[in-house]
């Protein structure tokens, strides 16, 4: 009699299928927020560092950015004194600081009679516009006088009062201490000073400022090599095209605010149109700026009225068209790549991260990075579309 030999049993496996799928999604799900943790750790430790070195860094980076957006300009000027590129630097700087003496000689004596006038004519502004309120809404008026009855309401008022009351303590340094003013002020002029300097070692330097990256990263596969380089190009490329467009940008559009304001009678048009020029370097920044100040001035100041309110309207307006037809796209293109809310968001989260106005005027350099790196990755490592 032959006796068969017995099958083994097969093992049961420890999971089910529906039970490992979820196991596995678990996991990604886990590894997906432990690394978006990191890169925000990451985020705040680096932006805790920049803040804290910002007075070492701050002169490089203005340094850099200038030496990147000048470069063309030496270059040029090194072919034609025929490769003496110590001279074509001396030429650059002489010739810069002789347009700094014509502006100062120009403009800087209307500039500075309007800056002081301006903060002069604050109170008067702020009685001017209490007076308009009492007057035409009275009802509004009668309405915070009894809200202001209720004890919380008043405390609240009172508290606001007092912080206001503040307000030049804080702005305007106290005697006690002026020294540390003094200080500060000499530490900002000392870090000013430096930057020629290192502007001038900049522009000396020949070549892309990539050029020998390749020889300080052969730690790295040629493949990761090779992404790295583009990558870092590709920044520089954008920190480039941004900040030289946008102070071309900014440039004209001052000139056209500071005209234009002061065509339709706009108290202090020269100067509050040229520092929403030179603020529109951070994007949105010199319209919300802007808007916030030059309508309620027109509406207040004496002669003033809606009619200087909406032509100073107009003028931003027409201003900010110009802006977006015509200067944007033939200075800058689509070299960004950003959507305007992306645009808001990025000023806002840099500027938090940073801690300061260096987020700020990087945001969109650095948004419009990573998105490079992103489309990168999709690319050659995710194996997905643009």
């Amino acid at each position: 009699m032959s006796t068969q030999p017995t099958q083994p049993l097969p093992d049961d496996p420890l999971l089910s299928g529906r039970q490992r799928r979820l196991l596995g999604f678990t996991l990604g799900f886990f590894a997906l927020v432990l690394s978006a943790a990191l890169v925000v750790f990451v985020v705040l430790v680096l932006g805790r560092l920049v803040g804290y070195f910002s007075e070492v860094l701050w002169p490089l980076a203005v340094a850099g950015i200038s030496a990147l957006i000048m470069r063309p300009v030496v270059e040029r000027l090194e072919v034609r004194l025929k490769g003496r590129r110590m001279a074509a630097v001396f030429v650059l700087y002489g010739v810069f600081v002789l347009a700094l003496a014509g502006f100062a000689l120009i403009l800087i004596p209307p500039l500075a009679s309007q800056v002081l006038d301006f903060f002069q004519y604050l109170p008067t502004f702020w009685d001017n516009a209490v007076d308009y309120v009492q007057r035409t809404y009275p009802d509004w008026v009668a309405i915070s006088n009894r809200a202001l009855k209720y004890p919380v309401v008043a405390a609240a008022w009172k508290t606001v009062q007092e912080q206001l009351s503040e307000l030049p303590t804080i702005i305007l340094p106290s005697l006690k201490a002026v020294s540390h003013g003094v200080f500060a002020a000499f530490g900002f002029v000392a870090h000013l000073a430096v930057v020629p300097i290192y502007l001038f070692f900049f522009l000396l330097s020949k070549g892309e400022p990539t050029r020998n990256l390749p020889n300080h990263l052969q730690f790295l596969s040629p493949p990761v090599r090779k992404d790295v380089v583009f990558l870092v190009g590709e920044f520089v490329a954008i920190v480039v095209s941004f900040f030289r467009g946008q102070l071309l940008i900014g440039l004209i559009m001052g000139g056209m605010y500071a005209l234009g304001f002061t065509l339709v009678g706009l108290k202090f048009g020269l100067f509050i149109g040229l520092a929403l020029g030179v603020l529109n370097i951070v994007p949105y920044l010199g319209t919300i700026i802007g808007i916030a100040v030059s309508l309620p001035l027109a509406f207040f100041q004496p002669g003033g009225g809606m009619k200087l309110a909406l032509l100073v309207l107009a003028v931003k307006i027409v201003t900010q068209n110009i802006e977006g037809w015509f200067l944007t796209p033939k200075i800058m293109g689509d070299r960004t790549g950003l959507h305007p809310v992306m645009i808001i968001v990025a000023i806002f989260f840099w500027g938090t991260a940073f801690n300061g106005i260096l987020g700020l005027i990087l945001a969109i350099p650095l948004t419009a990075f990573f998105v490079t790196v992103w489309r990168l990755l999709q690319r050659k490592y995710l194996n997905t579309s643009n």
